[in-house]
C-alpha cells in the first residue's frame, strides 16, 4: 500500500506540473529558490563553494536544466557546464560538477554518435585535466539502462577516479545494477528517488525505499568501492557510521552528501568530526524542476513557499 510520504509527493509532483502553477512561482518564487539555488551563474555558484570550504565542506555544481530539445542547445549547455569548470579551476577549487545526460544531448545522434555521449566526453575531459570529478546524474526510469551504459564506456576511458553516477534506492532494479558495475570499482552516489515513477518501476512505501538504501550503501561498502551517502536522514547516517567502523571501512573510502540550504548543521557537524561532506549545489536560470522536488519531498517545504507566496 502506498504510505502518506508517497501520496504528498505524488500529489506536489502532480500540482507542479500544472503549467499556470509553474508560471506562478516562476514570477514569485525565485526569493524562495534561493534557499536550494545558488544564483544564476558561475560567480555565485563558486562563491557558494568557497563559502562551504570555510566549514570544511567540499561542493558538487549543478547546472540546472532538463531535457532540453534542440542539439544546438544541448551543445550550448554543455559549453556552459565547461565555463563553470573554468571558473572554478581559476579559483582555485577543484572542480567537481554533475550531469543530466539528457542536458547534453543524451538520445540525440550527431555524425554517427549520441550528442549526449560526445558531450560528456568534452566534460570529463576538461575536469580530468584539472584533477576534477563529473558524476553523471541518474533521471527518470527510462534512461537509466542507456545512462548506466554510457557510464561503463566513460569510466573505461577516463576512470573511477574522474567519472561517477547514482543509483536511486525506489527503484526495483538498482541493486541488480550495483552489482552489474563492480567489475568497475565505482563511484557512486546513493540517493532515494525524488521523480514521480510508476509502482511497476518504484517501491510506493517509504519503509521500503530506506530498507533498500541501506542495502546498496553497505553492499557498496563491503565491496570496497566508494560511496556516497547522499541523504538528510540522520538514523541513515548514523547506521552508516556504525556499519563503517564495524566492518573496518575507513572515513576516506565514503562521503556524505546533502542538498544546498538543507540541513547545514549536520553537514557542519559532520565535517567537524573528521567525516568527508559534500553540498550538492544547484545554480542556473531553470530552477523550477529542481525547486519542485525539493518542495515535494517534505510537507515542511511546501509551508514555506507558501507563507512566501503570501509575503508576496
Amino acid at each position: 500500500m502506498t504510505d502518506f510520504n508517497q501520496l504528498y509527493r505524488k500529489a506536489v509532483l502532480t500540482v507542479a506540473g500544472q503549467k499556470t502553477i509553474e508560471n506562478l512561482v516562476r514570477a514569485r518564487g525565485w526569493g524562495m529558490a534561493q534557499r536550494f539555488v545558488a544564483g544564476e551563474g558561475p560567480d555565485t555558484a563558486i562563491a557558494a563553494v568557497q563559502e562551504l570550504a570555510r566549514d570544511g565542506i567540499l561542493a558538487n555544481l549543478d547546472l540546472l536544466g532538463e531535457f532540453i530539445e534542440s542539439p544546438e542547445q544541448c551543445t550550448a549547455f554543455a559549453d556552459n557546464v565547461l565555463k563553470v569548470i573554468e571558473a572554478a579551476h581559476a579559483a582555485g577549487v577543484t572542480p567537481y560538477v554533475s550531469i543530466k545526460l539528457s542536458s547534453v544531448g543524451q538520445g540525440k545522434t550527431v555524425n554517427g554518435e549520441d550528442l549526449g555521449l560526445t558531450n560528456a566526453r568534452r566534460i570529463i575531459g576538461r575536469a580530468t585535466g584539472y584533477g576534477g570529478f563529473v558524476c553523471l546524474d541518474m533521471e527518470d526510469h527510462p534512461r537509466v539502462e542507456q545512462t548506466l551504459a554510457q557510464f561503463r564506456t566513460l569510466v573505461g576511458e577516463y576512470g573511477h577516479d574522474h567519472v561517477g553516477t547514482v543509483l536511486q534506492s525506489y527503484l526495483y532494479r538498482s541493486e541488480a545494477d550495483r552489482a552489474s558495475l563492480d567489475d568497475l570499482k565505482p563511484n557512486l552516489r546513493i540517493v532515494k528517488g525524488a521523480y514521480l515513477e510508476p509502482e511497476t518501476v518504484a517501491m510506493p512505501v517509504k519503509a521500503d525505499v530506506d530498507a533498500a538504501y541501506r542495502q546498496l550503501v553497505y553492499a557498496h561498502m563491503k565491496a570496497g568501492n566508494y560511496v556516497n551517502v547522499a541523504t538528510h536522514d540522520e538514523s541513515i547516517v548514523e547506521d552508516v557510521k556504525m556499519f563503517a567502523l564495524a566492518h573496518g571501512i575507513a572515513k576516506d573510502a565514503y562521503e556524505f552528501q546533502m542538498l544546498y540550504g538543507i540541513r547545514r548543521d549536520l553537514q557542519k557537524s559532520l565535517a567537524a568530526a573528521g567525516y568527508r561532506v559534500r553540498a550538492y549545489i544547484p545554480y542556473g536560470r531553470d530552477w523550477y524542476p529542481y525547486f519542485s522536488r525539493r518542495i515535494a519531498e517534505r510537507p515542511a517545504n511546501v509551508m514555506f513557499v507558501l507563507r512566501g507566496m503570501l509575503k508576496g
